[in-house]
């Protein structure tokens, strides 16, 4: 089974990513876009979203994009070797959007790039993960 097949089978059933509330929204060839609803539990203080659920939400769409391929792995085996992220703006109290784009991919590393926005397309995170994916 190809990797994007397992992808899509693995997320809605990952404990985490159910906790966070995050679903797939589109997987297409190196690309990935997932959605995180705006929940009370979610924010640190009023209804500003806490980086820590917005990090978690650009390291599972990074990952999700190194995922987008063809290929058919033995395993689901993999790991974020690295996270970068930084803050652009608060998020406050609405549904966020990461699209995750592969901007390389080697033999066992993948680099992804991670754009998080509102509904209207404000800006509120950018990120970069490098993800080792089992063979």
């Amino acid at each position: 089974m190809r990797r994007s097949e397992l992808l899509k089978q693995f997320l809605p059933n990952s404990p985490f990513v159910g906790l966070l509330g995050v679903s797939l929204v589109a997987l297409e060839d190196e690309r990935a876009e997932l959605r995180m609803p705006f929940r009370p539990e979610l924010a640190t203080a009023g209804d500003v979203v806490h980086g820590g659920a917005i990090a978690s939400l650009i390291d599972m769409t990074a990952v999700s994009a190194a995922w987008a391929d063809d290929h058919e792995p033995q395993s689901m085996e993999g790991a974020t070797v690295t996270l970068d992220v930084s803050y652009v703006a608060a998020a406050r109290g609405k549904d966020l959007t990461a699209i995750g784009v592969v901007s390389k991919r080697g033999r066992s590393l993948v680099f992804a790039d991670v754009r998080v926005s509102e509904p209207d397309g404000r800006l509120v995170a950018t990120g970069s993960a490098v993800v080792t994916l089992g063979s």
